[in-house]
């Protein structure tokens, strides 16, 4: 159980450091190392990854052009799928097995969602949006924060079920199962990543609405 259970490795100037950062910090190296390796000796694999990945958030958002969000769903896409799958190796634990994890990306997707809805109609229009009716805000700022939460909720409670079922098998029984474990750990891991970006893609798509609607009148 120790390897989906948090805990402080080391500390800098007296800040506890987690094995939950640390795994950040090893997916986000083994995320920039790739690419700058993949980008010397294979700049193609990175072409194709860069065009799947659009087609796929442009399939999810129904746009004209994705080129805008493609640089922020991408990278979460990316990250996500690197950091769901280390809990289907013994030595690591996945970095969103820690409920701080999801929630910070959970965070940074609401505010993304704003961000790129103001940029799009203009503060005012955005708000307005919101509030037409007037009488609809406080239900629509229920929904914001209730779909953020599950959003959350919804990647802790799926990597972390994984990650527990092959720590545990993995203590009971011999080598064979638990690799067929792992692998179904590693399916639900990119399954996983899949969904968060596919949602957060829906989001932004949804705060863009009402400018697509009046550029196609």
């Amino acid at each position: 159980m120790e390897s989906v259970t948090p805990f402080t490795m080391f500390t800098i100037f007296g800040i506890p450091i987690s094995s939950t950062v640390v795994a950040t910090w090893t997916a986000m190296a083994i995320i920039i190392s790739s690419v700058i390796i993949l980008g010397k000796i294979k700049p193609i694999m990175l072409q194709d990854l860069v065009e799947f990945l659009s087609n796929l958030i442009s399939d999810i958002m129904n746009i004209d052009s994705v080129e805008p969000y493609l640089p922020f769903l991408g990278s979460l896409a990316i990250f996500l799928a690197v950091a769901n799958i280390f809990g289907s190796f013994p030595i690591f634990s996945s970095p969103t097995s820690d409920l701080n994890t999801p929630i910070a990306l959970a965070l940074v997707v609401f505010f993304a969602v704003h961000i790129f809805g103001v940029k799009a109609q203009g503060f005012f229009g955005y708000l307005k949006d919101l509030a037409s009716p007037i009488f609809m805000l406080p239900l629509e700022i229920i929904s914001q924060i209730s779909r953020t939460i599950s959003l959350a909720a919804r990647l802790f409670g799926n990597i972390l079920s994984g990650d527990l079922i092959v720590a545990v098998i993995l203590s009971l029984v011999p080598l064979f199962v638990p690799v067929i474990i792992m692998g179904l750990s590693l399916l639900i891991g990119l399954l996983q990543a899949y969904v968060f970006t596919a949602l957060s893609s829906v989001y932004i798509a949804s705060a863009l609405e009402v400018e697509t609607g009046e550029m196609n009148k």
